[in-house]
Parts: C-alpha cells; structure tokens; sequence
C-alpha cells in the first residue's frame, strides 16, 4: 500500500482482453497485469469498492470478446479488464444499501479490487453458513437460471419428462435436482463418464449418457424417452436441439438459456426441424437470468433449505489465483471442468 495525495493506493491485478476473438478462445486472448486503485470510492457517487473473493466462470462471457452483436449485454473493451459475476466484501461504501465489511454478489471485474458503479444486480450475502463460492453458482446467478428456466418458464409437473444438455454445469445439476424434487423422470447429457457418473449418482438423474459417444443423438434420445419429451432445458443448441426436436411430446417446452455449441462458431448451424414446433404445439422460450431476479428471495429460501437439509447438492471446480482465471474461463468450451468453474482470487 502506498500513500498518494493523502489517499491510499494499492496494486490491483487485473485480466485484461487483448483483443476480440474469433473461434475458439485462448488464454493468450486475455493477459494479466497490474493497475492501482483507490481505497476510497469518490465523493458524491453511489458506487461501492469491493476485494473480489471468487469469479464466476460462465458461458455467455465467450459472446462478450465477440464486437458488438444483437445481445443483452454488450460486449468487453479491448484492453480494458474483464467482468463477470463474483463475491467479494466491501471495503468501503457510499451507498445506503452496504457498508463496509459486507459480503456481496452480483457483477464485478476480474480484478483484485473493483469500484462498482451500476449497484442494481448487487446483492448482500446474509447466509453465510454455506461456502461464499455457492454465491456464483448454486445460490448466484445459475442458479436463477435453473429456477426461472425451470419452474417459471417450462411449468413443470409431477411425472413429466426431462431432458437437459450440458447437465453437469453450473445450471444442469440444479436443474435436475429441481427436476427431481417435483417428481419427474430426468435424464442428462454431458461430455465425459467422469460426467455421466456425477449425474447419477451425485445428483441423481434417473438416466445420463455421453454424447460424445452417441454418433446417433436420435436413437439415444429414442432409447432413454420411447414415450416423448415433455420438457427440454436448453444449454447446448445445435445437432442436439435437431434431435429434440425429433423426441419432443405434444405440448412440450423447451426452455432456453444457452447454446454453447454454437459460440465459437463463425458461422451458426442451421436447425432443420423447427417445424415440428407447430405440430406438436411446442412452446420454446429464451430467457436470461435477470428477468426473474425479482423472485431471488423465494429462490433462496428454496435453494438454502435444500442444502441445509441434503436434497440439493453441488459441484464445483475452483481454480486458484487470478492469474489461472484465463485457462478456467477457456476451458469451459473443451468441457475442462467437472460442475461449476469458479476462479479464488483470495481467501477473506
């Protein structure tokens, strides 16, 4: 720490973007560096400064390194620092709703120390009998994914149907649980038997399969659901929405909340058998998080007794040190990690 015009300055390492990406992204697409920063947010503002603890690794930052497209979020600056959503814990204040000392998630940058300004999507930590690291995942923004996509948008009930992609990731496990709590048969896909293992006996789906090793996705979807789809948790696009489509049931939903396939492709595939969706009535919904952040105090009250109680369980992959923020953010595109990504910046 150093002194300077009466105010306290500190080295703030920091992932920068060095340029927007096309293809698949690399480390090297992003580096480290080190800034300063004030101990003392500015007079007259609203902001809060905040020592980032955990970031969150999730797939719709890949579509930020791209330059401006048709988004809900805008795009990242080159040569300005990343941000994403994290935990961190206020080191001073001027807004009425923190003060220092207090644990917070919501968006952040992927730096040590960060002055945030838009406060909307801040949120206190109050429950902290649980690891902060759920604060990006499970109890943070997937997790209101899998709660608005699930119970919001696809309506579920007793008995039904389920298929989700991608089903050990940040939203997958959480969508399953959910899924199976209601008392649905479910099934899941991802990328590894380490995967397909999680999915069965940690979360416990009834059924989940490699798609790397199903050349046909038809007959495997055919062979886990002889009766039809009734809900379809969208994570992955592509080759698979195709085969689901094949599979869905009358009046079946299918509820959107990413494609991942498709992010580091220069070109997007086509979907061949969107038709489908007027035969059979299927109601197929994109959505983001933030449209249900209203309902977050209903989410949490679910979610914590869940845990506390052992009938929700979680998985994550934590990567130490900002300087492995990088290679974790990358390495959900190569399916690196096994549950949720989340990188420790520090320790409280």
């Amino acid at each position: 720490m150093t002194i300077v015009n009466g105010e306290e300055v500190v080295n703030n390492k920091q992932v920068i973007l060095r340029e927007y990406v096309s293809g698949y992204p690399k480390e090297s697409d992003m580096y480290v560096t080190t800034g300063t920063v004030k101990l003392k947010v500015p007079e007259g503002s609203n902001a809060v400064l905040v020592k980032n603890l955990y970031l969150s690794c999730d797939p719709y930052m890949r579509n930020r390194m791209k330059p401006a497209t048709e988004s809900y979020i805008g795009s990242y600056t080159q040569g300005s620092p990343i941000d994403g959503h994290g935990v961190g814990k206020v080191l001073d204040s001027a807004h009425p709703k923190f003060k220092q000392g207090d644990l917070v998630w919501g968006v952040t940058g992927w730096e040590e120390y960060s002055l945030i300004t838009q406060t909307d999507y801040l949120f206190k930590i109050e429950h902290t009998d649980v690891p902060l690291s759920y604060y990006t995942g499970i109890l943070g923004m997937p997790g209101m994914t899998a709660y608005g996509g699930f119970y919001e948008v696809c309506s579920p009930k007793k008995g039904e149907y389920v298929f989700i992609s991608a089903a050990s990731g940040a939203v997958g496990q959480l969508v399953g649980q959910f899924a199976k709590l209601l008392g649905c048969f479910v099934v899941g896909s991802a990328g590894s038997k380490e995967k397909v293992d999680l999915l069965k006996n940690k979360f416990g789906f009834d059924e989940a399969f490699n798609y790397k090793e199903e050349p046909d996705l038809d007959a495997a979807l055919k062979r886990y659901f002889p009766e039809g789809i009734d809900i379809y948790f969208e994570n992955v696009g592509g080759k698979t929405l195709d085969a689901v489509l094949l599979n869905m049931r009358a009046h079946g939903r299918i509820s959107v909340c990413g494609m991942i396939s498709q992010y580091n492709l220069d070109e997007l595939e086509g979907v061949k058998n969107l038709v489908l969706i007027i035969a059979k009535r299927i109601r197929m919904q994109g959505f983001i998080a933030f449209d249900y952040y209203h309902l977050y105090p209903k989410f949490l009250d679910t979610v914590l007794s869940g845990i506390r109680e052992g009938k929700i369980v979680y998985v994550e992959d934590i990567a130490e040190g900002l300087e492995n923020g990088p290679a974790a953010l990358v390495g959900l595109f190569s399916g690196r990690n096994v549950g949720k990504q989340v990188v420790m910046v520090a320790r409280e």
